[in-house]
């Protein structure tokens, strides 16, 4: 049998949601059982967590790692934003990464931070995924949200849509291999994928656009080539009805709200966002800090849980497929 995996849990932002709904995932009997966790937050921020959950971390299935970042007699606002908890909540993923490089951890989870507040502390912060991407010193990132019902990666997120049409054959190509390499983690098989055209009905032969099948339908080709199991360029608006019948594993989509919208609509709650080449495994809830629900034991862990339960699927499938090339056995 093989040791469970072990996972690093950062706290979010203090005035925020995540410690209260890591303490709850982690109060989970059946989430708990899943791997050996380790709680990245300070004394203050997990203190005041348990004032409203009622929740003693001392009493939970998890080591606890503080950073030192707030004072242990600090008294958390909740809701605000403040450049110390910004720093607080910095420190908490850079000490998780720093267990995730080093071996210590197989893999991290994240809940929510507040990118104002990190800014206010004087970093310029566009992200979690850019910021590990810096500390881990990647190259590129890409951004996978993902369900029990779907998962859906995208060559371009967070630029304005004009820039996101001028698509990259290489890039549409490393996102089809990046998505191919986190879904053989989750699924244990090579993923079925469906990639994406840009303009109505893929193009339409050219009627609408030449981008499908000028630069998309060739990287296409090319993966297929390397042995990927990929189809495209296919109609963006009934591609993701096709995945959900179960025709495809995983859908490429050439930009934030062409994938977005279909995941939030049909997995609001149980979405994770997965951070893709990485050297690291990375998961996250998909929500924000709710600063307008914290400090009142109101926040739902279903998001928390699954994105843990997904760094869990996700370092055991990377384990067994390296102990397997190695010719290993479970």
């Amino acid at each position: 049998m093989n040791k469970p995996v072990r996972i690093a849990i950062t706290a979010g932002d203090p005035a925020g949601v995540g410690a209260e709904i890591a303490l709850k995932a982690l109060a989970d009997k059946d989430t708990a059982a899943l791997a050996n966790w380790l709680l990245i937050a300070d004394h203050a921020a997990l203190a005041a967590a348990s004032r409203i959950t009622g929740i003693d971390p001392a009493t939970l299935p998890c080591t606890v790692i503080e950073t030192g970042a707030l004072a242990a007699d600090h008294q958390v606002a909740f809701g605000q934003i403040r450049a110390e908890y910004g720093v607080a909540a910095i420190s908490y993923v850079r000490r998780a990464v720093e267990l995730c490089m080093s071996g210590e951890a197989d893999a991290m989870a994240t809940a929510p931070l507040n990118k104002e507040a990190v800014t206010l502390s004087g970093r310029a912060f566009s992200g979690h995924t850019e910021y590990i991407a810096e500390l881990t010193h990647a190259a590129e990132s890409r951004m996978l949200l993902y369900s029990d019902k779907l998962a859906t990666v995208h060559v371009t997120t967070h630029i304005p849509l004009e820039q996101a049409c001028h698509l990259d054959r290489a890039r549409i190509l490393r996102t089809i291999q990046l998505g191919n390499d986190a879904l053989l983690w989750m699924r244990r098989r090579a993923p079925r994928i469906a990639v994406c055209g840009l303009n109505p009905h893929a193009g339409e032969h050219g009627l609408f656009g030449s981008q499908d099948a000028e630069v998309i339908a060739p990287a296409v080709e090319e993966a297929r080539a390397q042995g990927i199991d990929c189809s495209g360029p296919l109609s963006p608006d009934t591609v993701f009805v096709r995945a959900l019948r179960g025709e495809f594993d995983l859908v490429v989509a050439m930009y934030h709200d062409q994938g977005h919208i279909p995941m939030k609509v049909i997995g609001f709650e149980s979405g994770v966002n997965v951070s893709l080449g990485l050297p690291i495994i990375r998961t996250s809830v998909d929500h924000g800090t709710a600063f307008d629900i914290a400090g009142r034991n109101q926040a739902n862990p279903t998001n928390m849980k699954a994105a843990m339960k997904l760094a869990v699927n996700m370092a055991e499938g990377k384990r067994d497929l390296a102990a397997a090339a190695a010719g290993g056995v479970r």
